[in-house]
């Protein structure tokens, strides 16, 4: 059992609980939960932040085409985007597909989630700013150019699952060497480690604190993998990081979905 902290739906503050991430169960006071016996909420209240090529596979897959028009040249800083507040999805929620869309990308990601304001860090104290690690799906609708990402692929109402909860950083003992799996429908279509981050953890810190302040709450996704599985309606998608726990969603009708985003 590892440390971390939640929401429950509906609630106005955190639980400090106790999570067994491998089999999804953790403990209130002393009452046992699986996590589909209880509705979570976002376990996020600031601003969320996807890490684009910052997987060395995903580079790699780009190929020459990174020294052309529109790149011209490989990632010389960490690029960002924004997942707004209309983004935000939860454990166990539906996943809205638009209509004229047949399948959309699955984003498994690590979420560094920042504990205290954050301003040009250094390498070796930037770990003391993280209050600790959730999982993010960052979704987006398929989409051949990676410059300058667009809006209508990656900001969609419900297009950011993220949680079930915040593991405490302690309580995991190196951040740059997790598994993250995605499975589909209870198939494995997905297996990659953040021991393959161009930019780890602290680094990646490092060098968004030196252009820009984060503050406590923001989530900082570390980045996709390469070969991001794709999903359609009916489909059933886990995310499991180790140590962190799963993440799990449905892709559904964009006509029946209901955003509720976070409380």
């Amino acid at each position: 059992m590892i440390k971390a902290k939640m929401k429950l739906l509906g609630s106005n503050h955190f639980e400090s609980i106790e999570v067994d991430p491998e089999n999804n169960k953790f403990i209130i006071g002393d009452q046992s939960f699986h996590i589909n016996d209880v509705q979570l909420d976002t376990p996020i209240n600031g601003t969320v932040y996807g890490t684009l090529l910052n997987y060395k596979g995903a580079l790699e897959q780009l190929g020459s085409q990174v020294h052309e028009k529109p790149y011209v040249s490989p990632p010389k800083a960490p690029i960002l985007y924004i997942k707004p507040a209309n983004t935000l999805n939860r454990q166990g929620e539906g996943i809205p597909i638009p209509p004229d869309v047949t399948n959309l990308e699955i984003g498994a990601s690590l979420g560094i989630v920042i504990g205290k304001k954050a301003v040009a860090l250094n390498e070796e104290t930037a770990l003391n700013y993280i209050a600790g690690y959730t999982i993010g799906n960052d979704i987006s609708i398929p989409h051949e150019s990676l410059f300058r990402p667009a809006v209508s692929f990656k900001a969609r109402d419900g297009f950011c699952p993220i949680g079930p909860w915040i593991v405490e950083k302690n309580q995991l003992h190196d951040p740059d060497n997790l598994t993250i799996r995605v499975y589909i429908n209870d198939e494995l279509k997905q297996e990659n480690s953040t021991k393959n981050l161009i930019r780890k953890v602290s680094q990646l810190l490092v060098d968004v604190t030196e252009f820009m302040s984060l503050n406590p709450g923001d989530v900082l996704l570390t980045g996709v993998p390469e070969n991001a599985p794709l999903a359609k309606i009916g489909d059933k998608v886990r995310i499991e990081i180790e140590g962190v726990g799963s993440l799990e969603n449905v892709i559904v009708e964009e006509q029946s979905f209901i955003w509720r985003g976070a409380q």
